[in-house]
């Protein structure tokens, strides 16, 4: 799945990509062809609904990252409204890619690419998102990747939501039916819609981080319910169970395993209000019990009986937003544990040991001037229990790095050209490994030092 929008990358498909010496020409076209009043179906479907701008709802002129009012806006389940106008709630994206490691890898990193140096059509999303009544809206994602030429689902939220009061209290309520844990989530600490939003597919990541970075991404159905109070308060709780491998072939997405049961989820923040801005701390739980994975004659995943492994994972976060004038910086933390007991994993033979951990660390911080030119320092630490086994080499999933990027967003003001219907980031990202796999040096057994991973990665980003 994206971060803006992570796409799944397993199963069929008949959908093939388009020659790659003619993208660079179809983003440009398709940026100019989206201004057109012709073309008022394929417009970002909130900032028609509501009239506003882009950077009314997000950091940085367009993307993941909420502000305050995009965050009310998303807990009200997408239906503010204004005007009588009905227009079908529809909305495109396409990212087009360059990936460069240091070292060529050892192996192609998928099929129908080079060991370096990718040209990608690394996603091209439809949304049906916006309104569907007073108090009911959505948000639902389909993406296209070149990286196993696969068209699926991705993220999903529908929410009905609305206001109280009681007393001297005010708040909104709502219930939110999702297909990924944190996906409900207003906040950019939760690993749904956490930095990096956008990341090079085609260059080597952590080899292990928690259930709660996407492990249930995309294959399975929750619902929570949720309450904000007084604008500082904001629970949130509920459950997901796996949906069937038939299924998830029909939708192109992966099947990791099935959840035993149902898989409770919690979260919880409260926020600090400033005249320039806010503060908030909160933390997630996630537990889950997942069995094994097989295949049948056919090839394809299914559920293998026997016992499951149990994931429990428990995550600190903190959020602090300013903004004035010309000026906004964001800083974020997330930390994450989860302890396992691999009892289906261990019977199998796939780990040295019962039980495991893994901890993840992220920290990111971010500086836009006038939401059109933007920097970001990121680091990130995934460790946990050491397992050969499991994770081979000297068993450790020890990698941690840093990165720092680089966007410009030539419509990113209220004034800007057609705005809100054009929108486009370029993104410049490099990211350097200092540790990558409990190793520094020979990393594979074949010379390759974790720098040898250092990546630098291009995007074009394009919403219509």
């Amino acid at each position: 799945m994206s971060r803006y929008c992570k796409s799944p990358e397993a199963g069929r498909s008949t959908f093939m990509p388009r020659p790659r010496q003619w993208r660079w020409l179809l983003l440009m076209l398709v940026t100019l062809l989206g201004a057109m009043p012709s073309l008022a179906l394929a417009l970002p479907s909130y900032a028609r609904q509501t009239k506003l701008a882009c950077v009314a709802c997000h950091v940085g002129a367009f993307g993941p990252q909420l502000t305050e009012f995009g965050r009310q806006f998303k807990l009200m389940g997408y239906t503010m409204k204004v005007g009588d106008a009905k227009e079908l709630p529809l909305s495109a994206m396409l990212v087009e890619s360059f990936t460069h490691t240091q070292k060529a890898q050892a192996d192609i990193p998928a099929k129908g690419f080079g060991r370096n140096d990718n040209v990608e059509l690394q996603q091209a999303s439809v949304f049906l998102a916006g309104r569907l009544s007073e108090h009911m809206g959505v948000f639902a994602q389909a993406t296209y990747s070149e990286n196993g030429g696969l068209l699926g689902w991705d993220n999903i939220d529908v929410r009905y939501a609305r206001m109280f009061s009681r007393g001297k209290h005010t708040g909104i309520w709502g219930i939110s039916v999702n297909n990924n844990p944190t996906v409900s989530d207003v906040f950019n600490t939760a690993p749904a819609w956490m930095y990096p939003f956008l990341s090079a597919d085609l260059a080597p990541g952590a080899p292990a981080q928690p259930m709660l970075f996407g492990g249930l991404g995309g294959q399975s159905i929750g619902a929570s319910a949720y309450v904000q109070l007084d604008g500082a308060w904001y629970l949130e709780a509920g459950g997901y169970r796996s949906l069937s491998p038939s299924f998830l072939r029909h939708v192109n997405a992966d099947y990791d395993g099935r959840v035993s049961g149902i898989a409770p989820y919690a979260r919880a923040t409260y926020t600090w209000h400033m005249p320039t801005g806010d503060f908030s701390v909160g933390g997630f739980l996630l537990s889950v019990r997942r069995g094994l994975v097989g295949t049948n004659a056919a090839g394809d995943a299914v559920a293998v009986a026997g016992p499951s492994d149990r994931f429990r994972d428990i995550g600190l976060d903190s959020s602090y937003l300013y903004t004035r004038g010309d000026h906004s910086v964001t800083v974020e933390a997330l930390y994450v544990r989860e302890q396992q007991r691999l009892d289906a994993t261990y019977a199998d033979g796939g780990a040295d040991h019962l039980h495991n951990n893994l901890q993840a660390f992220n920290l990111r911080g971010s500086y836009w001037y006038r939401n059109t030119y933007g920097v970001t320092l990121a680091a990130f630490a995934d460790n946990g229990s050491n397992d050969v086994t499991l994770y081979g080499n000297d068993g450790s999933p020890d990698t941690r790095g840093e990165s720092i990027e680089l966007n410009y967003n030539p419509f990113g003001q209220s004034t800007s050209w057609r705005q809100p219907w054009a929108n486009m980031r370029l993104g410049l990202q490099y990211t350097y490994f200092n540790r990558f796999s409990g190793r520094v040096h020979n990393i594979d057994g074949a010379g390759r030092n974790a720098s040898a991973n250092n990546t630098l990665y291009f995007y074009v980003w394009l919403a219509i």
